[in-house]
């Protein structure tokens, strides 16, 4: 285990990580919010390294209160993008880590997985820009019979905007601009669109 010394805690030290793993796309990019961007964090890339994405897991772990920590039964994740991480923040809480799926749209759990009434869920995303994907998930949760106390993530691209109707935890925020498809800055407009997400839509 790293000692809180060891992890990143600032912003810089956080997009170091990126850098390192290049994670820190440059481009033209459609989020899974449908927002457009000219930077993308893949943070698949950044947790490909499992030393690294523990070490980022026990970092976001570090900045929740003690308080709702103790309170954790299961820690849930939105499949794609939230699983590596969710599974790495369940090894730093010691508790389970599982996830919900929308293969048909709309999220549940599936593969065996359930919540026992009541259970005190960690809902655990890699980035969070509108919230939508998160607010989704946390309804799946209540539909599940959970009950989410608190929402964390390695980014908030809303730069503490997003209104999760939770407590929300992110390690770092990024102030990366994002626009409407109507209102791309001509530079941005003259780079061909990539999607990198795992969302089709």
């Amino acid at each position: 285990m790293n000692t809180a010394t060891s992890l990143p805690r600032t912003e810089e030290e956080v997009l170091a990580e990126f850098r390192a793993s290049g994670a820190l796309l440059e481009g033209h990019f459609k989020l899974s919010s449908g927002k457009h961007s000219g930077h993308y964090l893949q943070c698949a890339r950044v947790l490909m390294n499992p030393a690294r994405a523990a070490r980022l897991a026990e970092a976001v772990v570090a900045g929740i209160p003690a308080a709702i920590v103790d309170k954790v039964d299961v820690v849930v994740s939105p499949a794609m993008g939230g699983i590596i991480i969710g599974h790495e923040v369940g090894r730093a809480l010691g508790k389970d880590a599982i996830f919900l799926e929308r293969p048909d749209g709309v999220f549940h759990l599936r593969r065996g997985f359930a919540l026992e009434k009541g259970a005190k869920v960690l809902m655990v995303e890699d980035v969070v820009t509108t919230g939508l994907s998160s607010r989704e998930a946390i309804a799946a949760v209540a539909r599940e019979g959970g009950e989410v106390i608190a929402e964390c993530s390695l980014i908030d691209r809303s730069l503490g905007s997003v209104d999760l109707g939770v407590p929300f935890y992110p390690l770092a925020a990024f102030d990366f601009p994002t626009y409407d498809e109507s209102d791309l800055p001509d530079e941005l407009a003259a780079i061909p669109v990539t999607k990198p997400g795992s969302r089709k839509e």
